[in-house]
């Protein structure tokens, strides 16, 4: 499994998750399966999405996309960080 880890800032979080739910079609197109948001507890608006993708490389495909950099300016995101990562186990306890 390849897991992509999203934290950024985000001017206004009902604005950044309707331009995020309205682009559900275009993520799993390029390869997104599933998909978790959190929250900072005290800060509403410091977002951490968190994926599974169908490769490093399809992530990064669209993360990188010029599409991707125009709709994250219309989100409002402010700086995201983005961590590609590779599962090496999974557990439930």
């Amino acid at each position: 499994m390849n897991h992509v880890l999203i934290i950024h800032e985000v001017e206004d979080y009902p604005a950044w998750k309707s331009v995020f739910d309205k682009a559900s079609d275009i993520r799993k197109e390029a390869g997104e399966i599933s998909y978790q948001v959190l929250k900072y507890e005290n800060e509403p608006n410091k977002i951490v999405h968190f994926s599974v993708w169908t490769s490093s490389q399809d992530a990064k495909n669209f993360f990188e996309s010029p599409r991707l950099v125009r709709i994250r300016k219309e989100a409002g995101v402010k700086s995201p960080d983005f961590i590609y990562l590779d599962q090496l186990e999974e557990g439930t306890l």
